[in-house]
């Protein structure tokens, strides 16, 4: 079978490699059809790592997948053959400590697709994953949106680990696709007033085209001080979506005394400061979000059920052999790009 993978920094090849073949009874073999580019994809695609894991050459990435069940393991319950399926990225052993505490997303022994020393990707034409990474899209969700239900599962599952969301006053720093993951459900779950910035105008407008109240451009204007004018109490919780240091700083500034700063932005250095007397003096809470604790089936409900429209952030359409024109798009930021998705069939 055929799969893109990396070869090099911004090097990648269509390459033939083995099918996969499903060995233990509670495997499932999928065909390809959809994948978005995530930007830890591009991570590895320009910088060959990202923190601890570095790619070793030649490897397949890509992570937010659907397609077709093509064969079953013969205890498999969950879907059959001919179903069209969302794919959880993640395998967990559902063993260790953090499994049995409930946090399997920080399994001991977890793997993830087109993660550097776990598994190879799925921008290939077939892999195999476990029963449980596959969730059924029914006829209410099309592959594509299957595709897109990866990230805004984590957007999902942020929402879920921040605050009661009715009522809130909510700041969105970087409305990429995490962003937007964000936001939609932050809306659907009642969040009063949401703010969002990014430096990329076309951005903020496909924002406020999904529901954000005030947007501002950090490269335009002082948009800490813009927020605090406007939110004289400050805000009930941030989401760090672009992984850069002058976003914390502001996240800070327009926290409310007990407020919760929401870090999910992958930042392309190891290291973050924090201006800690504020942070001390406001007593604010900082919060990881390790991608999607068991939120996957939550976000294709929403999706079911028309609580908004993840399509908003699909700008992008490339064929699998147009892989290496997507990644530099996205690389790039051009061509108001947001979610590019690459088709199979």
């Amino acid at each position: 079978m055929k799969a893109m993978q990396l070869t090099g920094i911004r090097k990648m090849e269509m390459l033939e490699v083995e099918k996969p073949q499903i060995i233990t009874n509670n495997d499932v073999l999928i065909r390809m059809t959809d994948v978005g580019v995530c930007g830890s994809d591009v991570h590895y695609y320009s910088r060959g790592k990202i923190g601890s894991q570095v790619v070793e050459y030649p490897f397949t990435v890509g992570h937010e997948g659907s397609g077709i069940v093509e064969a079953i393991g013969s205890a498999v319950t969950r879907v059959k053959i001919g179903d069209a399926i969302a794919i959880e990225p993640a395998t967990a052993c559902h063993h260790c400590d953090q499994c049995m505490t409930g946090r399997e997303h920080t399994c001991r022994n977890l793997t993830f697709l087109g993660c550097p020393g776990q598994v190879e990707g799925c921008l290939s034409e077939y892999i195999v994953m476990k029963e449980d990474s596959c969730f059924p899209l029914g006829d209410k969700i099309t592959l594509e949106e299957g595709a897109l239900s990866e990230p805004l599962a984590i957007g999902v599952y942020a929402v879920k680990m921040s605050v009661p969301m009715k009522g809130a006053k909510v700041g969105i720093l970087g409305c990429g696709p995490i962003g937007l993951s964000v936001l939609l459900p932050a809306i659907a779950q009642g969040a009063e007033k949401i703010y969002v910035t990014d430096k990329l105008d076309y951005r903020l407008e496909l924002a406020k085209k999904a529901g954000a109240a005030w947007t501002g451009n950090p490269l335009k204007q002082d948009v800490a001080k813009a927020i605090v004018e406007q939110e004289v109490a400050l805000l009930d919780v941030v989401f760090e979506c672009c992984g850069q240091a002058e976003a914390v700083q502001n996240a800070l500034d327009m926290l409310k005394p007990g407020g919760k700063l929401m870090m999910i932005g992958i930042p392309e250095t190891d290291t973050l400061e924090f201006d800690m007397d504020n942070m001390r003096r406001k007593e604010i809470c900082v919060q990881n979000v390790r991608r999607q604790n068991k939120c996957v089936q939550s976000a294709l409900d929403m999706i079911a059920n028309k609580d908004f429209d993840v399509n908003i952030m699909t700008t992008h359409y490339f064929n699998f052999e147009q892989t290496k024109e997507a990644f530099d798009l996205v690389d790039k930021y051009e061509d108001g790009v947001v979610k590019a998705i690459i088709k199979f069939l």
